[in-house]
């Protein structure tokens, strides 16, 4: 009797999570990345929880600062996605047996900087001791106009796919600090592990969305993953132009020395850039809000009646080498 295939985290999501959310409108059938509740009559709050484990989303040996600053940012590049602009957080600490208090200090200094970074304060939370690895647990609040909050569901075919910044740096940036690429030079090296270490989310393009996009995700998963939620989300497919596909220097040095990068590049993750559904009429608008916070936008692909997430190079199909990073 052939083995029972294990179900994937949105499976299992949709099959044992989504019907205990019926009712509760805000959730949006737990298909996007942030619920949102009634505030006043002007705003609702947006709130997002993310988990960051030691292994797992950062390296055991990472420094504690930022290990603060990933699991704010990741958290904070969910909000960004929504539209909203970041307010309050609470924090789960679940330290390992044998912890030191300089480490929590440091942990602490490194919540500091990226509060005043990010115009956010802390508000509640929980400590513990685990005799697993160390968990750090953040559930980030914004606020955003009353029923504008943004999500994966509302993109139309004929909508192009554009994305912020730059791809596959924050995959390069985990091979490069395992040692993986020692074809590059030093300076490359550092730039890419920095992408990995401390990503940039973009708490002030994500805002300025609204009214513009149709469908908004930050790229966690990776690229084709990401685009290819906004598409199952809004019951489309979505097609991506591998030769469109922003890359830093970097990055292009490293596919010029091996091609054979190019799955980690497009489906690594790590990125925590913004995946943008942007019917053509309002191209120009998401330029100019793009350029007025100082963030490089580019269109990669476009929405269509279908299924599914199509990769095509010079106009040509080519398999989908790796949709994305997965839990299980």
């Amino acid at each position: 009797m052939p083995a029972r295939r294990r179900i994937g985290e949105f499976e299992l999501i949709a099959r044992y999570f989504a019907p205990l959310a019926r009712g509760f409108d805000g959730a949006g059938g737990l298909v996007s990345d942030n619920a949102f509740l009634a505030a006043d009559a002007r705003h609702d709050v947006a709130v997002k929880t993310d988990t960051v484990v030691a292994g797992v989303h950062f390296l055991v040996d990472e420094r504690a600062e930022r290990v603060a600053a990933k699991a704010l940012r990741v958290c904070l590049s969910d909000l960004a996605a929504g539209g909203a602009t970041p307010l309050a957080y609470q924090l789960s600490l679940a330290l390992p047996v044998g912890w030191r208090e300089r480490w929590v200090a440091d942990f602490a200094r490194g919540l500091a900087a990226d509060q005043r970074r990010y115009g956010i304060l802390l508000c509640g939370g929980d400590t513990v001791v685990t005799p697993g690895p160390l968990t750090v647990t953040i559930t980030a609040f914004g606020k955003v106009p009353r029923g504008k909050g943004l999500g994966r569901a509302d993109a139309r075919a004929g909508d192009e796919l554009w994305v912020s910044g730059t791809i596959g740096d924050g995959a390069l940036g985990l091979l490069a600090a395992r040692g993986k690429l020692g074809f590059l030079g030093a300076r490359d090296r550092k730039v890419l592990e920095e992408r990995y270490r401390l990503p940039q989310p973009r708490s002030r393009l994500g805002p300025s969305l609204i009214g513009i996009a149709h469908a908004v995700a930050d790229v966690s998963d990776g690229l084709l993953a990401d685009a290819g939620h906004i598409a199952a989300a809004s019951r489309l497919a979505v097609q991506i132009e591998r030769t469109q596909v922003p890359l830093s220097a970097s990055a292009r040095r490293a596919l010029a020395q091996d091609e054979s990068l190019w799955p980690s590049v497009l489906g690594g993750g790590d990125d925590y850039e913004l995946v943008i559904a942007v019917p053509p009429g309002r191209v120009p608008a998401l330029r100019d809000a793009a350029r007025a916070v100082g963030v490089g936008v580019t269109r990669v692909g476009r929405f269509a009646r279908g299924r599914g997430a199509r990769l095509t190079v010079e106009g040509r199909a080519v398999p989908v080498p790796r949709a994305g990073y997965v839990h299980f």
